[in-house]
């Protein structure tokens, strides 16, 4: 199953402002750091880290 990006961000970013209450520009720099790191230089490293 596929899922976009843009997608599972939007989820996670919910779920974590729903249950543990954070700063919502705490969310915005980890959701906008987490994208931007997804689509740079460093994917592939992370990419195979994770799996």
């Amino acid at each position: 199953m596929d899922v976009p990006l843009w997608f599972a961000l939007l989820v996670v970013g919910a779920l974590g402002v729903k249950l543990i209450r954070p700063p919502w520009w705490l969310v915005a720099v980890l959701l906008l750091g987490g994208y931007l790191l997804a689509d740079s230089v460093l994917a592939p490293v992370i990419d195979s880290t994770v799996k």
